[in-house]
């Protein structure tokens, strides 16, 4: 009986070890062929991958790419990404003396020879003459700094720790970024497309056509004639002169994309628009209502969209395709905002108040106020909505400041809101800031009653000294009876074809210039590259546009102005242009 126990505990105990071993054999086998039983990447996947490292700095396990810079400085890529520099479309940039080269593989699988031939070394140290990479050579590079030949890559370029299959993944995007030039772009033309809303007064539209069909002829004829017998010295004097010889013998086409019905249709008509004739950007454009549908078209089929005529831009940190000129009524709110925040003494922990009219006009520039208090750090205002038809009384607006003691008001509404004002002159319990918007207002801010100007002030996103008139020593504008009547001409509705017609000027020179700039490299993330190193530019309506990579609106800035006392209008700025 002993012996059969003990032979029963042994066969336990090998049975165990069996299964014991088929476990651990089970468990090497896996672990031996786990990485390839893994399901392939696919191209699409590559891409995705390898532009999140491109531009956000994150492997595809979501960790922050390591990197070094200066040598053993640990920084995460996320602060250091390929994009900030080499930008979206990897065709490099020219900042404070320092040329970064480009990183899409047509660049960097030729060999470094001719690629900055526009260059001389007079103006920029550039970077060394190199052979092609290979993907071994490239790896190298993107580690250690060392190119093909030996050189070093300049210190301002971090090294990145980044394993053989993150970076077979990362060089298979640089092959494919910037690789074929963009839909609407041949070897002998540009075509380009505005969108105009059907409902647009045709005296609007037509002041925005004007502009855009001039420039197209002009630039037409001028190439037209490039090609007679005649015109073949003028046009190597133009090769030789302009920065880009491909820009010289293209011409341009512009198509209407005229959108009918309600704006839920749009997108349906965009896209056929797009699949018809594909162009390689959108040419100002403008509607009555939301610039947004056009927008999101824009920014999901990666289509430019440049200076639209709208007041009502989506207001977005992250898009990209679509460049405005302002962030429109949004920046009058943002700028009351942002002078209340930097006049901390006048505020003094008291409560504000907003009046906000319901119209996509107060709408917005409730918006922008809201926004930007709460990123301030403010908590939310009180916030009073007025319906359609529904009026503001003296008595109201005089017991709401009574009760809340604020230490502003903000009166985002029209001219129907001003009467209220006149209740607040003798009240001991009055605001010392009441805000109102000049494009709301239009020509009504000279309404604005003696009593009331003190504690009035107006949100005014144009340049400050229009039509001739000058601003005196202490930056006062001082105005006859004659010239109050023109000096807010731009933002009256009987001339807002003038406003639109400026407006399209000032993009079409803009255009000029960032075509000229591109060198033939007709990619739309580099067109949007290359407006974003444009100087700053000064024109007619906006005091300054600004631009910058990645930034989506140009004219940044609002002024703080008043009304001073005085049977002669006086305007005065309480601030400067961009208000921090």
């Amino acid at each position: 009986m002993k012996n059969f126990s003990r032979y029963r505990r042994t066969n336990r105990l090998s049975m165990a070890l069996v299964c014991s071993t088929f476990f651990f054999l089970l468990l090497f086998v896996s672990s031996a062929f786990g990485e390839t039983a893994k399901p392939a990447l696919t191209d699409h996947e590559k891409l995705q991958w390898g532009e999140r490292m491109y531009r956000e700095g994150l492997l595809p396990s979501g960790e922050p790419v390591q990197a070094f810079v200066k040598g053993d400085l640990p920084v995460p890529g996320t602060s250091f990404t390929c994009v900030s520099c080499h930008l979206r479309s990897g065709l490099g940039s020219i900042e404070g003396g320092v040329v970064t080269p480009p990183t899409n593989g047509d660049n960097l699988f030729k060999p470094l020879l001719a690629t900055y031939k526009h260059l001389t070394q007079k103006f920029f140290p550039l970077p060394p003459i190199r052979p092609a990479y290979t993907d071994a050579t490239l790896a190298e590079a993107i580690r250690s700094g060392v190119v093909p030949g030996g050189h070093k890559l300049n210190d301002v370029m971090p090294r990145y720790l980044i394993d053989d299959a993150d970076m077979s993944i990362l060089e298979f995007y640089l092959k494919s970024l910037s690789a074929k030039v963009s839909p609407g772009v041949s070897d002998t033309n540009i075509s380009f497309a505005t969108v105009i809303a059907e409902d647009v007064r045709p005296e609007d539209r037509d002041a925005m056509l004007s502009v855009l069909d001039n420039f197209v002829a002009i630039k037409n004829t001028q190439v037209s004639a490039f090609k007679t017998q005649r015109g073949a010295r003028s046009r190597l004097m133009a090769e030789n002169m302009l920065a880009s010889r491909e820009f010289a013998m293209r011409t341009f086409s512009l198509s209407r994309w005229v959108l009918k019905g309600p704006p839920e249709t749009w997108r349906a008509q965009l896209e056929e628009y797009n699949r018809k004739e594909p162009v390689f950007a959108l040419l100002g454009g403008i509607t009555n209502g939301d610039w947004r549908p056009i927008h999101q078209f824009s920014e999901e089929n990666h289509i430019p969209s440049l200076f639209p005529i709208t007041d009502f831009p989506v207001v977005s940190a992250a898009d990209w395709y679509t460049l405005y000129f302002s962030k429109g009524y949004y920046q009058e709110g943002e700028a009351a905002a942002r002078y209340l925040n930097a006049n901390d003494g006048a505020v003094a922990g008291r409560p504000i108040i907003q009046v906000v009219r319901a119209s996509r006009e107060g709408q917005a520039l409730s918006a922008g106020f809201l926004e930007t208090w709460h990123d301030l750090g403010h908590q939310a205002p009180l916030t009073v909505t007025l319906k359609a038809g529904e009026t503001i009384s003296n008595d109201f607006l005089k017991k709401l400041s009574d009760r809340e003691k604020p230490a502003a008001i903000l009166l985002w509404g029209g001219s129907d809101m001003l009467p209220a004002l006149d209740a607040l002159a003798g009240d001991r319990h009055r605001p010392g800031i009441v805000f109102v918007s000049s494009s709301y207002l239009g020509m009504d801010i000279w309404a604005l009653h003696e009593q009331i100007r003190e504690f009035t002030y107006i949100t005014y996103p144009f340049t400050f000294a229009q039509n001739g008139a000058s601003p005196s020593t202490n930056g006062t504008i001082v105005q006859s009876d004659q010239q109050k009547t023109i000096y807010l001409k731009d933002l009256a509705v009987k001339t807002r074809p003038q406003k639109i017609a400026s407006l399209s000027l000032s993009l079409t020179q803009i255009l000029a210039m960032a075509l000229m700039e591109m060198r033939g490299n007709y990619y739309r993330d580099n067109f949007l590259d290359v407006i974003g190193m444009v100087p700053d530019q000064n024109f007619t309506l906006y005091e300054r546009l600004s631009f910058g990579p990645g930034q989506r609106y140009a004219s940044k800035g609002c002024y703080i102005v008043q009304l001073l006392p005085g049977p002669v209008p006086e305007l005065v700025k309480k601030s400067a242009w961009v208000i921090h």
